[in-house]
C-alpha cells in the first residue's frame, strides 16, 4: 500500500464530483489521501468517499478571475504537500498539469502521474495519454488505473447518510442556474415548466445557490418550493436524493444528482461536448441542439442571438423527459 497520495483537481463541483471513481481506486491502495481542490470545488471535496483530508488551493491556470502570480502563494502550497510521497494530477483535456507538477516538483514530491499532451520532461513519472472524447470520470479513472490503482467501481457517489431535507416525498427538482450564462435554460422557460408540472400534480422543488435567490423566487412563482439559498453542498445533495428527477443545465447540480443517483434531464448547450460532460452512470435524457453554431465554442456567454440551442427546448418537451427518465 502506498503512503501519502495527493490528488488534484482544482476546478468546480462538478470537476471534483467526476473525479470520485478515480480517487476511490486510489484510496483503496494508500495509507492517506489529500485531495487539492480549488475554493470552487472545494465543498465536492469534503463529500468524497475516500478523501481523508481536503486542503484549497486557487491555482492561477485555473480560476477564471486569478490574482495575479504570488511567490508568497506558491510557497504556501509547497508547505502544505511536503510530507507527500506520490500525486496524480487531475486535469480536463483542455488544460496542463504542468505548472502544478512544477510546483510539487519544488515541495519535493518523488513521484508524480499526470495526463498530458505536452512534453513533460523531468516534470512527470507517468505521462499517461488518453483520446479527447471520453467521459471525464472516465478520463480521470484512466490516470488511477495507469498509476496501479485497479478501479474501484466507475459510478459517482458521495458520503453517507446525507441531511434529511424534510420534504415530502415524490417531488421534482429544478435547478435554473448555471455557472455561466451559456449554459442557461431562459428563466421564463424555466418558470413556465414550474407551472406546468404543477398542473399535472407534481411537487416542484427550486434550487439554486444564494447569489440566485431572484432566479428562484421567479421561477418557482405561486406553485414551487423555493430553495434558492437556503441549502449548502450537502443539504442540496439530500434534496436530489430524495427526488424522483431534476431539470438541469451542464452544472454541478447535475453532476451532485449523478452521485446520488437521481435521474436528469438535462439542458445541455453544446458549447462543450456532451460525451465528456453530459450525466455520468445515471438515467438521462439529453436536450438542446447539439449541432448548434455554438457547439464546442466553449462560450460563457452565447455567441448566437436568441440562445437557440437550448431556448428552442419547450417545457412540454422537458415533461416528456422527465417522465421518461422517471420510468
Amino acid at each position: 500500500m502506498n503512503g501519502h497520495v495527493l490528488l488534484a483537481r482544482l476546478d468546480s463541483v462538478g470537476d471534483v464530483l467526476l473525479t470520485g471513481p478515480a480517487i476511490r481506486a486510489v484510496a483503496a491502495g494508500a495509507r492517506r489521501v489529500t485531495l487539492l481542490a480549488g475554493p470552487r470545488g472545494r465543498a465536492a471535496g469534503d463529500l468524497l468517499p475516500g478523501v481523508d483530508r481536503v486542503l484549497e488551493w486557487p491555482a492561477p491556470w485555473i480560476e477564471p478571475e486569478p490574482a495575479p502570480v504570488d511567490p508568497e502563494h506558491v510557497r504556501l502550497l509547497i508547505k502544505m504537500v511536503d510530507d507527500v510521497d506520490r500525486a496524480l494530477i487531475f486535469t480536463s483535456f483542455h488544460q496542463s498539469p504542468l505548472p502544478l507538477a512544477l510546483v510539487l516538483r519544488l515541495a519535493g514530491v518523488p513521484w508524480i502521474g499526470a495526463i498530458s499532451d505536452d512534453y513533460p520532461g523531468s516534470l512527470l513519472d507517468l505521462r499517461h495519454r488518453v483520446p479527447d472524447d471520453i467521459p471525464e470520470a472516465e478520463r480521470a479513472l484512466s490516470l488511477a488505473t495507469a498509476a496501479g490503482y485497479p478501479s474501484a467501481g466507475r459510478r459517482l457517489a458521495v458520503r453517507r447518510p446525507l441531511p434529511d431535507p424534510g420534504l415530502p416525498g415524490g417531488y421534482l427538482v429544478v435547478h435554473p442556474g448555471t455557472s455561466v450564462p451559456a449554459r442557461a435554460w431562459p428563466p421564463d422557460r424555466c418558470a413556465a415548466l414550474v407551472d406546468l408540472l404543477a398542473g399535472h400534480g407534481h411537487h416542484v422543488v427550486v434550487t439554486g445557490t444564494p447569489g440566485e435567490r431572484d432566479l428562484t423566487a421567479r421561477v418557482a412563482g405561486r406553485h414551487g418550493t423555493d430553495l434558492g439559498g437556503r441549502t449548502d453542498l450537502a443539504q442540496l445533495a439530500g434534496v436530489l436524493a430524495g427526488a424522483r428527477a431534476i431539470v438541469a443545465g451542464n452544472t454541478g447540480p447535475a453532476h451532485l444528482a449523478a452521485a446520488v443517483g437521481t435521474p436528469v434531464v438535462s439542458l445541455f448547450a453544446p458549447t462543450v461536448p456532451a460525451v465528456r460532460w453530459a450525466p455520468y452512470g445515471v438515467r438521462h435524457r439529453l436536450l438542446g441542439d447539439q449541432a448548434a453554431a455554438c457547439a464546442g465554442t466553449r462560450a460563457t456567454v452565447c455567441p448566437v442571438e436568441g440562445h437557440p440551442c437550448l431556448a428552442s427546448v419547450t417545457p412540454a418537451r422537458v415533461h416528456e423527459a422527465i417522465l421518461e427518465v422517471m420510468r
